[in-house]
């Protein structure tokens, strides 16, 4: 007796869930914007933004949050000024600071500089590149060496994109440091 009301309950069921299907009309959806999204194109028009252009620009005369400008061109003539004007904000440099500086000097800079600042780097004892200054020979000055930092010299790239500019302050205190030792 069991056996036909579990019989007759499947065979219920089945007729309930393939009465519910019909093939001329889709089923429902819940939340088809998950299955069906809208997709924009990368650089492309949307009625999204303002007047159906690509994007929205900042606001004219507006900074990233945490920017800081620098006053001095990517010019030979800015990296003179930079050597001659440009002095470090920070007002002095703590042991602790120094250490930092170290760190960030052995990562970045000591492959090709040397961790003397002789300009004896891996890189350059491996031959990989040839001319890399020894900062003993060197006029610089904490602002030369944080516009170079900032935009590059000659093969050096810039590395503003990896730094803050108080990283790139203390490298520059550092470096000044090492040069001292030289």
């Amino acid at each position: 007796m069991k056996s036909i009301y579990k019989i007759s309950f499947l065979f219920g069921l089945i007729i309930l869930v393939s009465s519910c299907q019909d093939n001329s009309k889709p089923n429902y959806q819940y939340m088809p914007n998950m299955y069906e999204p809208v997709s924009y194109g990368t650089y492309s028009e949307s009625s999204a933004f303002k007047n159906g252009k690509e994007g929205q620009l900042p606001v004219e005369g507006t900074i990233n949050r945490g920017f800081v400008p620098y006053d001095y061109p990517n010019t030979t003539e800015g990296y003179n000024l930079a050597k001659l004007n440009s002095k470090s904000p920070l007002d002095s440099i703590s042991s602790k600071d120094m250490d930092k500086a170290k760190g960030l000097f052995e990562i970045y800079c000591a492959i090709c500089h040397g961790n003397e600042g002789n300009g004896k780097g891996k890189l350059v004892t491996q031959g990989k590149f040839l001319g890399v200054p020894n900062y003993k020979d060197r006029q610089i000055t904490v602002g030369s060496v944080f516009h170079v930092e900032t935009f590059g010299l000659n093969a050096m790239g810039s590395h503003a994109n990896q730094l803050s500019a108080n990283e790139r302050w203390l490298i520059a205190a550092y470096v000044i440091d090492l040069r001292s030792k030289l």
